[in-house]
Parts: structure tokens; sequence; C-alpha cells
């Protein structure tokens, strides 16, 4: 299979799309995918006073200035949640909801994970444990699933369970549930309360990094890198929250042009060793 992207960006915040503007000042072409901009914690902050230049703009405005500019240098963006990566042969093959793409290279830069993983969950990923409606959902038709939702998209999944055939009980943001079973799934119980379940989606807004990348290098919980924004796999470059203190907005804006540049570069070295 032939690369159809030269870099891909996970994440649509100010990281992502300074990487993904980088990218494309050196010609290459690049694929954003992110959730939808809304969903961004940045989109909700009324006023933003530390980005040089641009005092007192708000999270929104500077969301859809940052991704107007990425977008007019010739980004292409993709709605979507990834789930998975894979290297083979040089190429980064990513797993978005139900479909697939593949780079030569690819940018982190999916903000931060909140909230640790469900006592369960981990055990049953694959056994009744789902981070995707729309991948899974017809495994569980005629049967009784659980939605915990942590995003604004998160009912428009549970609505796609119940209009294939699932018995769906949603829960909006819960924190405090477990997960169980002997082989898959059978029950989950939420508030002090068990629901007897044949499923379970956990619909979070970001997945942890190493759920993706199960062997990505970390260090107190976030993105190990180097100074060009390199992590220990290669080809993969990390910026912004996913790397570490401050969560500033300059301070993603700023990696991303290194891991964007990184990026590109590596996808150029990459390409000679072809000739």
């Amino acid at each position: 299979m032939c690369v159809s992207y030269d870099v891909l960006v996970i994440g649509g915040g100010p990281a992502g799309l300074s990487a993904a503007l980088n990218v494309r000042a050196r010609g290459l072409r690049v694929l954003v995918v992110s959730n939808p901009m809304e969903e961004n914690p940045l989109w909700k902050a009324e006023q933003v006073d530390n980005y040089i230049g641009l005092p007192g703009v708000s999270g929104a405005e500077l969301l859809r200035t940052m991704h107007r500019h990425a977008e007019r240098a010739g980004a292409e963006f993709r709605t979507g949640k990834v789930l998975n990566a894979m290297r083979m042969e040089n190429t980064w093959y990513v797993g978005i909801d139900s479909d697939m793409e593949n780079a030569s290279a690819l940018v982190l830069a999916a903000g931060v994970s909140r909230g640790r993983k469900f006592p369960g969950e981990a055990e049953f990923l694959g056994r009744g444990v789902s981070y995707c409606a729309t991948c899974d959902g017809m495994l569980y038709r005629g049967k009784n699933v659980a939605v915990l939702g942590y995003s604004d998209t998160a009912r428009h999944e549970a609505d796609f369970l119940q209009s294939i055939g699932c018995s769906v009980t949603y829960f909006d943001r819960p924190q405090d549930c477990e997960i169980s079973g002997d082989s898959a799934v059978t029950s989950l119980t939420c508030g002090g309360e068990t629901y007897a379940v044949d499923g379970v989606f956990l619909l979070r807004p970001t997945m942890a990094p190493t759920d993706i990348f199960p062997t990505l290098a970390l260090e107190g919980g976030y993105v190990t890198t180097d100074r060009a924004m390199a992590t220990n796999l290669p080809g993969l470059f990390a910026a912004g929250d996913c790397t570490g203190l401050p969560l500033q907005v300059s301070k993603a804006a700023g990696e991303g042009l290194i891991a964007g540049q990184s990026a590109a570069k590596w996808v150029v070295k990459q390409k000679r060793k072809q000739i």
C-alpha cells in the first residue's frame, strides 16, 4: 500500500494545527484528525490573556483563527477518534473509528487524557469493553449495553447503538464505576447500582497515549520527547499538553512548530533512502 499522507497529526488544538502548518510550509501532505473543534477544552475559555500579541481573545476565536490558517495553507482535516496505530515497513497505519489511514510520520498532539481507567476496563478491553460505538456496535445488536459518555458527541453514538438494535443505558460522565465479568463482560456497577450488560462503551474525548502506542515512553504520565519533539518510537513526534507542563497555548504552539518541522525532515530523509 502506498503512503497516503506524509504526516498525520493526531489532535486539532494549537499544537496539532501548528504542526500541520509547518508540515505544509515544507510542501508535504498532512492530515489532521481530531474531535469536533467545539470539544477542545480551549473552546470553552472565555478569555485568553497570555497568548502574546492577541490579548483578550476567546478560546473559540483563537481556535477558529488557527484552524483557518492551517486550512488555507493546505492542511486536510478529518473528524474522528484515533483508536490504535501500528508501524510496518516505515509506514504508520492509524485506525480512525472504523477506517484506517497511513502516513510516513505522526505527530501526537491530542492533549491530556483525563481520568483513570475504571476497574475491569483494561482487563475486558476487546471482551465487552470498547472505545468506539460505530466500530463494534454491530457485535452487540439485540444485547444490553452501557454507554459511559464524556463528550458532546457521546450521545450521538448512543443513539447509533439504539438505532441498530442495542438496548442502551446511558451514563453521563460517571466517576465511580466497575466493570465485571468472567470470560467477557457481564455487569457494570455505577454509583452503587449494578446493571446486567453484555458490553460497555467508554466514549472519552481523548485516549491515553499508551492505549494508542503501547510501547510509548512516558515520564510522570506525560510523553517523553527530546528537543526535536521526537519520542522513543521511530517517526512519532509529540507536542502540546501531552508532553507535560505548563498546559499553555504558547507552549503548545511552539512545540507544534518543532514537531511539524521534525516530522517533515523525517519524511524527506525516508524518501531519500528509497531513491
